[in-house]
Order: structure tokens, then sequence, then C-alpha cells
């Protein structure tokens, strides 16, 4: 074992095993709650009654911290608690499935009671080093305990740590009592933690001093989007889909950014029902057929159906934990499942359905899943009847195998899929983040091949880097996703953690950067090699491959590049409530993300005061024209929005803004006074912004407008609508 400057001979987590191995020896044959309390206890006595402590080091006074007021000193701070560290990497599913378990953990015991969780962050990947990297993650898993970025991984290699997710439990004077080795110890952690807080209390050696917390999430402002893990295209390419991870939800957007459905969110939950009360716990992928959407709900290991006509959502796989079957073949709603990461339509074999297979990259236990959206035939597979899901390739070992055999083939962690049915490909395209590799699935007898990437040893796993080059010689940092451009015959593919977008000629197998400088970072607009990406999880391109859009999920966005004009640009999301950033109650803001600011220039109109009644709906009629031979811009969406500066209980519950689509067919924009009117006067604006352009395109002009309505409100009988025509002619 590697020696630390305050430990003994022979320490590190090997220094453990002996008494601990006997101890789980004998739990094994312990029944009652009684009795292995009374072993633990027992276990406690001797390790604690040791000549020499087995010590664990300080954190190394120059490392970077998250989720507290400053450095932590093991022996100054946390003298006095039990501490739970947790050696952990950000990407991996395993040290994923576990927080749950310290969430739970660190609700039943706080500092006060003398417990503390110290997640120790010990990157597999370059690109986690990064605190940056690690600030989004402690956000996207909503990790509340304190963080260390152990960037060298020195406290691991101390231990003679081995194995993502490790927990150690140490007593209060830092000595080493337990450890536990990968995910699935729940029983175990919360036995050894409880029965180590009794035994060190009734000796006087817990302090039950509070230690100084500050959560990053709490520095954050709110945005639109957060940390939005992937997006797809209707066929139409009318309508996007995005999955709002962070916000625990799915948008239904049009492909100009104005919302046409919000599901769920923001909190996270499990529900079915209409799309207010259905909950999701950080959905990944989704596909869209007509109206109809699949969503892979991954923390919560279910697959879920929208109805986007019926506007409801229901359960269609999983039972809502985590399932550890490698196999499947029951009814959806009766088989359990893990961490579904991606989804996508396929057809069976001998099915007379188009896309009757829901393909499914499951993550959590290294495979590529079927569900049957009606009966039909897997390939090399017999009958299954519909709704079975079932596992089509992968043994269930994390590994970077490729075979004949689907069974027998080896994955790590696939994260995303995209498919192409036309021959000679007729084959699905795996981004196996964790091997960081592109694999494909043969659609005819299931074969798996390699694409790019990674090396030829099966179990190597660490075989990344950022090359452009053919085959085995080019490399990726765990990619998240993949989509197929059946146009150009090429696969790009969101080579995540080099924050890059590159392209694959399969037939080649040639691998090359179309985007992104591999810095993580946050520059739109310009060329495609000077645009940057933070670790971009998702893509997809719509059916006439001209545009690819982007998941940039930790700079939570949509980006939308151009392949003819080969040029980048931000979706702006429009008309939607702004959530605090992670677990905040549902809160409207009225000040609106994407408000546009009108141009100085824009006229501002007093119209005269209008006399109105507590409870009366008012309804201005926009009658907007624009200059000869032009039009509005379809790529910029024009918009009307009401403020009432000062007055802001006038817009209490009411729709604030919306878009302005077609100026042949302009909106009526209707407003309810409150029936308690909280002054008997008030300024209400409408204001709008048009985007239009000469009809041959040569030049595009953003006008705005504001129209400002004096209210005086009265208890007299002015019925119950009151019309206001808003005429403004927009001139060269």
């Amino acid at each position: 074992a590697r020696q630390g400057g305050n430990m003994a001979a022979g320490g590190g987590l090997p220094g453990l095993l002996p008494a601990q191995s006997q101890l789980e020896y004998d739990l094994l044959d312990a029944l009652a709650p009684q009795e292995k309390h009374s072993l633990v206890s027992q276990y406690l006595e001797k390790v604690d009654s040791r000549e020499r402590d087995l010590r664990v080091p300080d954190f190394g006074g120059d490392l970077e911290w998250l989720n507290t007021e400053g450095p932590i000193s093991l022996y100054k701070d946390l003298c006095g608690k039990v501490v739970v560290l947790d050696f952990f990497t950000y990407c991996c599913i395993n040290c994923i499935h576990l927080l749950p378990d310290l969430h739970v953990l660190e609700h039943k015991y706080s500092d006060k009671d003398g417990l503390l969780i110290v997640g120790v962050h010990s990157a597999k990947f370059p690109n986690e080093k990064v605190l940056s990297n690690i600030k989004s993650a402690v956000l996207r898993y909503n990790i509340t305990h304190p963080v260390v970025n152990d960037a060298d991984a020195t406290l691991w290699h101390e231990l003679d740590v081995s194995c993502w997710p490790t927990l150690v439990i140490l007593g209060p004077r830092g000595n080493m009592l337990f450890s536990l080795v990968g995910e699935g110890h729940k029983d175990k952690l919360f036995l050894f933690t409880s029965v180590a807080l009794k035994f060190y209390k009734e000796k006087g050696q817990i302090t039950d001093n509070k230690i100084g917390t500050k959560l990053y999430r709490d520095s954050l402002p709110s945005s639109a989007l957060l940390f939005p893990g992937k997006v797809t295209v209707d066929n139409s390419g009318d309508r996007l889909v995005i999955a709002d991870t962070g916000h625990h939800r799915i948008l239904v957007v049009r492909k100009n950014g104005h919302i046409l459905h919000t599901i769920g969110g923001p909190n996270s939950g499990r529900k079915d029902g209409s799309f207010s009360e259905a909950a999701f716990n950080s959905p990944q992928g989704v596909a869209i057929k007509n109206n109809i959407i699949y969503v892979a709900d991954t923390e919560n290991h279910l697959i879920r159906k929208i109805d986007l006509e019926l506007e409801r959502v229901n359960t269609v796989a999983g039972i809502g934990t985590q399932g550890t079957d490698k196999e499947g073949g029951a009814k959806g709603e009766e088989q359990p499942i893990s961490s579904p990461w991606d989804v996508i339509f396929g057809n069976s074999v001998s099915g007379t359905h188009e896309d009757d297979v829901l393909w499914i990259a499951m993550a959590g236990t290294h495979q590529v899943w079927a569900l049957m959206l009606e009966c039909g035939k897997l390939p090399k597979g017999s009958d299954l009847k519909k709704g079975t899901c079932i596992r089509f390739a992968g043994s269930g070992n994390e590994e970077n195998r490729n075979n004949a055999y689907p069974h027998k083939a080896g994955f790590a962690q696939p994260s995303g899929l995209s498919l192409a049915s036309e021959e000679p490909w007729n084959c699905i395209f795996v981004a196996d983040s964790e091997s960081s590799t592109v694999r494909t699935i043969a659609l005819k007898d299931g074969a798996v091949k390699h694409l790019v990437g990674g090396e030829r040893d099966p179990l190597n796993l660490f075989a990344f880097g950022d090359v452009d080059e053919a085959g085995i010689n080019a490399k990726l940092q765990h990619p998240l996703g993949v989509t197929w451009d059946k146009k150009r015959k090429l696969l790009y593919v969101a080579d995540s953690y080099n924050h890059k977008i590159k392209f694959v000629d399969p037939k080649m197998k040639n691998c090359a950067t179309l985007a992104g400088t591999g810095e993580a970072s946050n520059v739109v607009g310009s060329s495609l090699m000077q645009s940057t990406f933070n670790e971009p999880g998702g893509l997809c391109i719509e059916q006439n491959g001209r545009l690819l859009y982007i998941a940039d999920t930790n700079n939570h966005q949509i980006k939308v590049l151009d392949l003819e004009t080969k040029t980048v640009s931000m979706l702006p999301i429009l008309n939607t409530e702004i959530f605090d950033v992670v677990d905040s109650p549902f809160v409207q803001n009225n000040k609106m993300a994407n408000v546009p600011r009108l141009p100085k220039s824009a006229p501002n109109i007093q119209l005269p005061s209008l006399t109105v009644t507590p409870g009366q709906t008012l309804q201005f009629l926009l009658r907007l024209s624009l200059p000869a031979n032009t039009k509005l811009t379809e790529e910029a969406p024009s918009s009307w929005f009401l403020t009432a500066e000062g007055n802001e209980w006038l817009l209490q519950g009411q729709n604030p803004s919306g878009e302005i689509e077609d100026i042949s067919h302009q909106p009526f924009i209707a407003l309810q006074l409150p029936g308690n009117c909280l002054s008997s006067e008030a300024m209400l604006s409408v204001k709008a912004c048009l985007y239009y352009c000469s009809k041959d395109s040569s030049a595009c002009m953003m006008k705005g407008i504001s129209f400002n309505q004096p209210l005086r409100i009265a208890n007299t009988n002015q019925g119950s609508l009151a019309q206001v025509e808003l005429t403004y002619s927009f001139l060269n």
C-alpha cells in the first residue's frame, strides 16, 4: 500500500480488509437488526482499540472546494465527525446511482448529528479535472454536500482506492472504519454510519458544531434551460423536442424557439397524468413521431410516453426503481430497467408497422434494449408480443467488446443512438461513452462492430483523446450523442468531453472535427471552427439535412448549426416561465427570458386614458403594417409583450408575451384585470418587436413600438369587454 504522511504502515484500504471481510462474513448469518448492530459495535471496539489508527492524510491545502465557505481540513474542521468520503467521477453511471442513497443519508443525519459527507472528485477523463465541469455536475445531480476537486487523485492513490464509486467511512479522529466499493450497498452504508455515530457519541467523541456550507447553486442566475441533455426534431422539421434535464421537464418548441408545450418540471418526481401533473427525473433521450413522444426518464429508470393530442403522460417501461436484470422479456410496465439514456424508433424484422420498435440505450446495464411498440421479431430472435421490453445487444459487462453475437458483445455506458436503416448501412450507431468509441449494431443479425475511437483491448476503457484520424487511430473523449445525416451519408458525433462536434464517414471510418475548438466555452455566431461548446450531450439533424441542432448541455442552450452556410447560432427559448436553478418551487418571473429590448428609436405612443372596472377583460387588437416589399423574418421571431412598471400586479397570472407569426393575421392580446385592484390608476404598455427583411432578403431590420395605455379603475358598470385598436405603419 502507498504510505500517506499520517498513515500507519500497511495503511490504506488494504489495511482495513482483513477485519472488515470477517465482519461482512458474520453479517451474512445475522438476521435480526439487533444482531447486526451488535456485530458492527464489536467490530468498532476492535478497530478503535488498535495501537495505531489507520489514518487518512488531510486534504491538500491548495485543493478547490465546492458547496463550502472555504477549504476544509479533516483534522481541524471535521474532528469529532463521522465522515463519509465518496470517491467519485461525474461521468460514471455507478457513481450517479449512488447519489440518491447519499441524499437520504444526509437528510437523516446532519452535521449537528455528527455526520458529514464529502465528495472526493477523482477524475477518470482529463476533462473531468476541470473545476467548471465539476461545478456543472454538482448542479446537474443536485449534490449539496461539500465536494473537493482532487484533480491529481492524490487521496485516491494514498488510500489505494481502485474503483469508482468507493465510500470510505471515517471516525472522529480521521481514523478509517469501513469501505464500500461499487453501488448497491445502501443497507450497509446506513448500518455502519448509524452504529458508528452511536458508538462514538457514547464515548463523548462526537461534536455538534456546524460546518460552513455555501451551496454553489445559490450563486447562479436562473436560465430558460438547465443542462439540456438531448434534442430531437420531428419529420416536418417544424417542431423540436428538448429534454430540459436539469428542470426535469420536456419542452416542445417551434424551430424559432417558441414553446408549444411544457411537460413536467421544474422539480423532479415520478408521476403520470396531464402535462401540469406529470413529473420526470433528469430525462435524457427523446424520440417523436407525429404527436407521440417517447422519453428516457433516466433517473426514474422509466420509459415514458407523451401524447400531445390527449396532453397525457404515461409509463410504458420500468417500475420506477433501478433494475439489475440484464435479460428482460417481461411486459414493459413490469420490467425493471436501469438508467435509460437515449431512445430512437426502428423497425422489427417481420413487423407490418413502420417504427414498431423503440431502441433504448440502457446506460445502467451497459446494453441496448428494445421495447416492442407492436408485435414483431428482432434480428435472430423469436416472435415478441406488443409491450415486451427485452435486451438486444450487450452482455451487461462494462467492456469495449465487439462480437458477431450481440449478447456476447460488451458496451460501456451507451448514451446515444441513431439509425441508418438504408443499405449498405442498415445499422444502429451507438455512442459508447465510457469506452470513448462509436460502434455499430447490424440490424440484419445484431453483430456489434467498431467504427471509431478506443482501442483493441476490450478491457481498456482509458483509450481516449482528441485525434482526427480513421478507425482505431481516431480518438474521442466520452461521446454522448450521434445522429445520421442520410443526405450526406455522414454520422455526426457529440464528442462531449472534447467539447466538439465531429463527423464520421462510416465507409472509410474517417473521423474529423466539424465544429468547436476543444475549449469549454460559449462562442456563438462565428465560423464553425471558432464556435465553442461545453460538454454537448445530444444532437439531431432535420430531414432535409440543413440544420443540425445541438444540446450544448453545460452552456444551457440549444445551438443551431447551419450545414449550408457553415454558421452556428443559439435557439432562443421564448414565452417561458423562468425557474430558479435547482430545486425551487415553481416561480413565474415577469422579467421574462429573451424579451427583446426595443431600439432607442422605437416610437412611444401615448393612448387616451381608459376607464375600466376590476375583473373586466381588455382586448388589444394589433394593426401593424410593414413597408412595401418586405416580410417577417422566419428565423428571428417577432413578438409582443406587456409591461406594467410599478403596477406588476396587473400582470399577475396573465400571459405577458406572444409571437407575431403573420403580419396579415395579427394576434388579439387579452388581459383580464384582477378582481382586487391595488390602485385606482395604472399604466400598461403593449410593446411589439418586429424583425423583417426585404423580399429579396438583401437587408433585414428590427423595429419596435410601445403603446402606453393609462388606466383609470372605477367600480362603474363598463361591460365585460373593452377593445383597443393599436395601429401603426412602419416606414423604410
